[in-house]
């Protein structure tokens, strides 16, 4: 599954989505990595400001993984690195 992120609103929109599919309650989901309910619950609402500590927390907890590449698809990204 790969999923465009433009906002913070979208990626809280994405992590619920893919929650709700883990079939995790939002108490469960962060658990394991010391995310308290208020706090997924914030990022899942796109509430800016977040630590992106924070995101990597939630992330890791529901095995998924960041994704940077170039909007323009012109430009072959692995050759910049």
């Amino acid at each position: 599954m790969e999923i465009t992120v433009p906002s913070p609103k979208f990626l809280g929109s994405a992590l619920r989505r893919v929650r709700r599919l883990k079939k995790l309650n939002q108490t469960d989901a962060g658990k394991d990595f010391m995310l308290d309910q208020t706090t997924v619950s914030s990022i899942e609402s796109g509430a800016e400001g977040t630590r992106i500590e924070t995101i990597f927390r939630l992330l890791a907890a529901l095995e998924l993984e960041m994704v940077i590449r170039t909007k323009d698809p012109k430009v072959d990204d692995r050759d910049s690195w």
